[in-house]
């Protein structure tokens, strides 16, 4: 089989003539190709890459019009011509030694394979505090918005191979640096691989990582939650919660004005009502396509999810309140937190 080693850049001219040495040395077992999509980088990486192509197989594509890293990818993807498509980075945080190992898990039937710094074996090197923290938080929200990737343990990393037909006919249209989790979502294929790989140190250049970037992740988590109907999924969800707030507030009413039961023992049975109204209309239209677990475990895990958001609010109501925060305030802040609570632990494990 042939490999394309799509490689976007931008300023990286210092790095690429140890990285093709490298990319060469790794795949001397393989024909391939080293396709360099430059966004007409001001040190003229393009120019350099175009005279390496007289030592190496390389392709150079030179974009003036376009920018963005993901788009460069999605470019390459569209000019190579191998069976499977590597991706990486220009600026030797991504190892090309992985690369054979990549290409085994292709040949071992997975359909991607990932190089991942966080399954055993992976990891990064010096980074601060504050990038660990961004990274692995970037991550948890990405699997906790996007179910379909939530056994993945790197779903943003930037160095991963493919077979050309998990995006041949596939529309893209990523924002930000994010490319993988776009081919996750939208992708067709059947088989994800993770292999260990260390995320080393920049050799030249300049990192891209700023408060853009972030907000282009988030931008793009939502657009993927739309395009894959999590987002109408969490609006259901909210309609459904409205729903139950007015069951409640009416039984409650009624238990007490015309039965004459206790205002405080009232509470009880109207919340139970709620929670079975609740669970109705999301079983019947907010998770109606997921119902994989039978009726009793799905009932089960949403009264548990209601418990666990209740707890979850008056633990944030008390310490909010204790810390002098308004109680009102305090109350709207636990709800907010406690409805999150109760649609992931729903999502993912009533419905999941």
């Amino acid at each position: 089989m042939k490999i394309s080693v799509i490689v976007p850049t931008y300023n990286e001219r210092e790095n690429l003539e140890e990285l093709f040495e490298r990319i060469d040395k790794s795949l001397k077992n393989y024909e391939y190709e080293i396709v360099v999509v430059d966004d007409d980088s001001p040190d003229r990486t393009w120019e350099f890459a175009q005279r390496l192509s007289e030592r190496y197989s390389v392709k150079v594509i030179r974009r003036s019009d376009e920018k963005g890293l993901s788009s460069a990818v999605i470019r390459g993807f569209e000019e190579a011509e191998g069976d499977v498509f590597v991706v990486m980075d220009a600026d030797l945080q991504h190892p090309p030694e992985v690369i054979p190992e990549l290409l085994k898990a292709i040949e071992d039937g997975a359909d991607i394979a990932i190089a991942s710094r966080y399954v055993p074996g992976g990891g990064v090197k010096n980074w601060y505090w504050y990038r660990r923290l961004i990274s692995k938080g970037a991550i948890a929200i990405g699997r906790l918005a996007l179910p379909k990737i939530r056994n993945v343990k790197d779903p943003v990393s930037g160095f991963f191979a493919l077979k050309r037909e998990v995006v041949e006919g596939v529309q893209l249209n990523p924002v930000g640096f994010k490319i993988l989790m776009e081919v996750l979502i939208k992708g067709n294929y059947g088989k994800v691989a993770e292999v260990p790989f260390t995320f080393g140190l920049r050799k030249a250049g300049e990192s891209k990582l700023g408060g853009k970037t972030m907000l282009n992740y988030i931008r793009h988590v939502y657009r993927l939650m739309r395009w894959e109907g999590e987002l109408d999924r969490l609006i259901k969800f909210t309609l459904v919660g409205l729903s139950g707030v007015f069951v409640n507030e009416g039984f409650l009413w009624a238990f007490v004005n015309f039965l004459g039961w206790d205002k405080i023992l009232a509470n009880i049975p109207a919340t139970e009502l709620a929670i079975l109204n609740n669970f109705t209309w999301n079983d019947l239209w907010t998770f109606r396509d997921l119902k994989r677990r039978p009726l009793w475990k799905r009932l089960t895990s949403f009264h548990i999810a209601a418990l666990t958001g209740a707890v979850v609010q008056w633990a944030l109501y008390a310490g909010l309140v204790y810390m002098g925060l308004y109680y009102l305030v305090a109350n709207l802040i636990g709800i907010a937190l406690s409805f999150i609570v109760r649609f992931l632990v729903n999502r993912h494990v009533t419905w999941g």
